[in-house]
């Protein structure tokens, strides 16, 4: 590098009660250091903004360790190597890994497999591609419905969050592995979007009156669900649970509307569903997959390339907004996966 340069980050300056807000957050700038020997300097791009961050964010154990007070926010994101001195990555390279909320990563050689960092190809799939259907998303997406889920064909495939960044990639999955799909989102115009764009064979307005689920599930699934691909949790999970086909299978994959609660998760109470359908409910975290990825990336770009998948993308530009970008996760606001644009 020529001339020195500067790096904004964003830290984590304490934990949320409920919602995080900007005073949870601080704004730090310094000095950008050149790598190391093995290491990689590299210029972000763009990061993904997904649920799991507030998760990250709470004290306690997980799948995950939590980001630490004054540690940069953990975010994956897809950047352009500044400076390398690993012969693995060239300057100029466009790579994917976890490069946190902020202008440059600097990435040192031990830590370039915890990180994931990874070439990736854009004549695969776009920037936005990669953090969406080619993504974390789209590998939770994937695993989730095709490992733990196990599609036959001609199985009602239920997907709540359908509009979000993973449950687009699970319905168009579903679909083209053979199944019925039926969306549950908030708001006509993302069901009209699932449905018309999506292909999806119905989706539900769960923000269309207190019942709209359960007599959505009444309608568009009759024979019952034989996969549910759960991304909210709480009441829905519950009118679902009431709507299974015997041996059926529940992918749990998140709980958005309970992650700002500030008193403890209630579990479902239709749990006996499970005993009398001989069904059973089993977690997906992605990261579980690593090493599986590549072939989850050749499929799905296979998809998106011959427009049997399709992929929508909720953009917000500048590391500053990241504070206000993260919330429209949590009240519905995104339209598709979301993705801080940081730099070009």
């Amino acid at each position: 590098m020529s001339s020195p340069l500067s790096n904004r980050q964003v830290r984590l300056a304490k934990r949320p009660e409920g919602a995080a807000t900007r005073d949870n957050w601080q704004f730090t700038t310094e000095p950008v250091a050149e790598p190391a020997e093995g290491g990689v300097l590299v210029k972000t791009l763009s990061l993904s903004l997904d649920p799991a961050m507030r998760g990250w964010m709470n004290e306690g154990k997980s799948y995950i360790a939590p980001v630490e007070i004054g540690a940069v926010m953990r975010a994956g994101g897809v950047g352009r190597v500044a400076a390398s001195r690993n012969p693995a990555f060239a300057v100029g390279d466009t790579v994917y890994g976890t490069l946190g909320v902020q202008e440059y990563a600097l990435v040192p050689q031990e830590e370039i497999k915890r990180n994931g960092l990874a070439k990736i190809d854009l004549r695969a799939g776009t920037i936005g591609q990669w953090l969406n259907v080619l993504g974390m998303p789209g590998m939770t997406g994937y695993f989730g419905l095709m490992d733990v889920g196990q599609p036959k064909p001609g199985e009602t495939v239920v997907v709540s969050g359908a509009a979000g960044a993973v449950g687009q990639t699970v319905g168009q999955l579903a679909k083209i592995k053979g199944c019925r799909v039926v969306g549950i989102a908030g708001g006509a115009a993302k069901c009209d979007w699932v449905v018309k764009e999506l292909g999806f064979d119905a989706c539900i307005d769960y923000k269309a009156g207190p019942s709209a689920v359960r007599e959505g599930l009444k309608a568009h699934c009759p024979k019952g669900v034989d996969i549910y691909f759960d991304n909210v949790g709480g009441d829905i999970l519950d009118t679902v649970l009431a709507k299974l086909a015997r041996g059926a299978r529940i992918i749990i994959c998140g709980a958005i509307s309970q992650y700002n609660n500030t008193t403890p998760v209630q579990g479902p109470k239709n749990y006996l569903s499970l005993l009398v359908n001989r069904a059973r409910m089993q977690g997906i975290v992605v990261f579980d997959y690593a090493d599986r990825y590549g072939e989850a990336v050749a499929e799905l770009s296979g998809y998106l390339k011959d427009g049997r998948m399709k992929s929508r993308e909720d953009v917000v530009e500048g590391i500053d907004t990241f504070p206000e970008a993260l919330t429209r996760l949590f009240t519905g606001e995104n339209f598709g996966k979301l993705v801080l644009k940081v730099s070009d």
